[in-house]
């Protein structure tokens, strides 16, 4: 698969105009289509779209051309484009009276309302990698649920320098182009680089730096404000595909790109990254990705889910198509997998997000949080990632008797329940529960409920304690002596926050 074959760039901006004046847009597709086609489409279904777009607008014509992938009229696509630029740039390709396209383009909503476009190789946007012609070495995938969720995780603060490792398509490049005033592209496969400068062009951002290589090779000992990747992270018996099997030894290439990130990195920088890790036999995962994290780094690892070995394998060999070939084909490559896991006696594999952030107080005192996640989160947790740090940073330099002398706030949209059985006098167990970020639920005892409660930045903690003790008959010292860690969890987890 070669790059020769791609469009050209240069006349990018005739194209995005006719995309846009279409409503080839992501609003604009939701409004066409409706939403039960529309959600269908990345349930790998294109019969209720194709039904959606029987007419002739130059709408209808732009979604079978670029988005299904059906080939139109020449004259319903002239309608719709500048064709004979497109064909000129190999963007489409006529066959007789039809026209085709060569890439797959699919609108992409900017957090700020933007109209943007994915370019990706035919049969990858919709129907994800286990679409049509999704075989080859080095095709490169369109929008997915993990490009997404990064994107939605990432810190988005400006920056002067911006790194994209393995950039795909260039989803991360492109968001990272709305906040960096210069942004880096890498990736092994040089198809990649051009389908992110066609990205870039097509959706009107800047264009980025593209290098070609693998993780941090191709710049050097060059540091950046922000690292982002969604890198080949599957833990796979070989390296067939390109743009989910690293290449390296179960989870090592994760744990390189994020061991070497560190150096990466400036003061006060974010690396950012999804990743996979292997459970071994005898080894706790939290204690496993603890240990990828690099010398004067924080670190935040959140695990999202967890496969046990067969269905990691099922996956993986459904996302490449093998459980469409022979059996037998089928059943030797199941059995690697399952031979590649017994050999390093995994067990379950990990699938989650890594926040890094480099800080000078790091060096002493790093903060290491591993955690299990699985619940639903509020997107995009980019301000949530960010305030996490900036907790971590508060508790590191507030000791007991500073937390004590403190003011605090109940965090925004916390709400108290109390559970217990119907007429009961007293609830068994009161839970503060969040309605942004994380969305996390903490029981709470009496005096915690009490302290989130009147939490209103007017007194200093001690006094709130010292008034909790009277009401509840307590010795005020001992209450004091007790509560220091309790409150200390109830900020770290943004139930509080302090009065800065």
């Amino acid at each position: 698969m070669s790059t020769s074959s791609l469009p050209a760039s240069d006349r990018a901006p005739r194209l995005r105009e006719a995309l846009i004046a279409a409503a080839f847009t992501a609003d604009g597709l939701l409004e066409r289509l409706g939403a039960p086609a529309y959600a269908a489409l990345a349930r790998s279904e294109t019969v209720p779209a194709l039904r959606a777009t029987r007419g002739d607008s130059p709408l209808d014509t732009l979604v079978r051309l670029f988005l299904l992938q059906r080939p139109v009229p020449a004259t319903a696509a002239a309608a719709a484009l500048p064709l004979g630029e497109c064909e000129q740039d190999g963007w489409v390709v006529r066959e007789g009276d039809l026209v085709r396209a060569t890439v797959d383009v699919r609108p992409y909503g900017g957090p700020e309302g933007q109209d943007w476009f994915i370019v990706s190789d035919l049969g990858c946007a919709v129907g994800g990698a286990g679409g049509i012609g999704s075989h080859e070495e080095g095709v490169v995938l369109g929008v997915g649920g993990a490009s997404t969720t990064l994107a939605g995780i990432t810190v988005r603060r400006p920056v002067a320098s911006a790194l994209d490792v393995g950039t795909g398509s260039g989803i991360q490049a492109l968001h990272a182009a709305q906040h960096a005033t210069g942004v880096t592209a890498t990736d092994v496969n040089p198809r990649a680089l051009e389908f992110t400068r066609l990205t870039l062009a097509l959706s009107g951002a800047a264009p980025a730096d593209l290098r070609e290589g693998s993780l941090f090779e191709p710049v050097g000992a060059r540091t950046y404000d922000l690292i982002v990747s969604n890198p080949p992270f599957v833990i796979s018996p070989g390296a067939r595909l390109t743009y989910r099997d690293g290449g390296m030894s179960g989870d090592d290439l994760c744990r390189t790109l994020v061991q070497q990130a560190g150096d990466r990195l400036n003061e006060g920088g974010y690396a950012q990254f999804l990743a996979n890790w292997q459970h071994v036999e005898g080894e706790e995962w939290q204690d496993r990705v603890r240990s990828w994290v690099p010398a004067g780094c924080d670190a935040w690892i959140v695990q999202r889910e967890v496969q046990d070995i067969t269905q990691y394998a099922e996956l993986w060999l459904r996302d490449s198509g093998d459980h469409r070939t022979d059996p037998a084909v089928y059943t030797e490559r199941y059995e690697a997998w399952l031979d590649e896991f017994e050999a390093r006696n995994t067990r379950a594999v990990g699938f989650g997000w890594i926040t890094l952030r480099k800080s000078a107080s790091a060096a002493a005192h790093p903060s290491v949080v591993a955690e299990e996640w699985p619940h639903a989160v509020e997107q995009p947790l980019g301000p949530a990632v960010e305030a996490h740090f900036a907790r971590q940073d508060y508790l590191r330099e507030h000791d007991d008797a500073a937390l004590l002398g403190a003011h605090f706030t109940l965090a925004d949209e916390v709400v108290q329940e109390q559970v217990g059985l119907p007429g009961a006098e007293d609830p068994e167990h009161v839970v503060l529960r969040q309605h942004r970020g994380m969305r996390r639920a903490t029981k709470v005892d009496a005096v915690g409920a009490g302290f989130a409660g009147v939490c209103d930045g007017s007194l200093p903690a001690g006094r709130i304690l010292d008034a909790i003790a009277q009401l509840m008959a307590e010795d005020p010292v001992l209450l004091r002596d007790r509560t220091p860690q309790a409150i200390r969890l109830l900020v770290e987890e943004g139930f509080i926050e302090p009065v800065r």
